[in-house]
């Protein structure tokens, strides 16, 4: 009998993708849930003890503490938000700021909510538009740029997953953000 091969290696970036699509298949009566892939580790040439009394072995770097997952708001909560039933705790607008402005006030604004205890914002980026404008800058930029912002590490600890928003508060120009809680600091 032949054996199947484990397959291509998946990135972290991969694994965090996989992971979130796997939490939406509800599985096929008497199958398991799909289990999450694990990231591939980067192959690290094998340093074995000198046995001459030369240099020991590098140690290996300890490995970084894996980002918390996203997760999606939950059915119920976008309803509550689209029928005007879920308080938004603030709200950050974004219209004609440049990257570098938008990215420093959205990490500020977050980490800001976050410490006042706020669990649910909306992020408005604003839809863009085709093409380029008038200054020869690409338009809808911020529209594209801040889920992956949301995604990356420096806000992983902050951000619990977000949303495109309802028709109400903006649709697809504006998010729904849920912030994690703020860990208690002891004494």
């Amino acid at each position: 009998m032949k054996r199947r091969g484990r397959g291509p290696v998946l990135s972290e970036e991969d694994v965090v993708l996989w992971s979130h699509v796997a939490r939406t298949v509800k599985p096929f009566p008497g199958r398991a849930a799909p289990v999450p892939p694990q990231p591939a580790e980067p192959a690290e040439p094998s340093a074995k003890p000198s046995t001459r009394g030369g240099p020991a072995a590098p140690v290996p770097p300890e490995p970084k503490p894996a980002l918390a997952p996203l997760v999606p708001l939950e059915r119920r909560t976008l309803t509550a938000l689209k029928r005007g039933r879920q308080p938004l705790e603030g709200v950050l607008d974004l219209h004609g700021l440049r990257q570098a402005e938008a990215h420093d006030r959205l990490r500020a604004f977050l980490h800001g909510r976050q410490r006042g205890g706020a669990r649910l914002v909306l992020v408005i980026t604003g839809k863009g538009a085709a093409g380029v404008s008038d200054s020869g800058d690409e338009r809808g930029v911020l529209k594209r740029v801040v889920p992956h912002w949301l995604r990356m590490a420096d806000l992983r600890a902050v951000v619990l997953g977000f949303e495109d928003a309802a028709l109400t508060h903006g649709g697809s120009g504006a998010l729904y953000v849920r912030l994690r809680r703020l860990k208690e600091q002891g004494p």
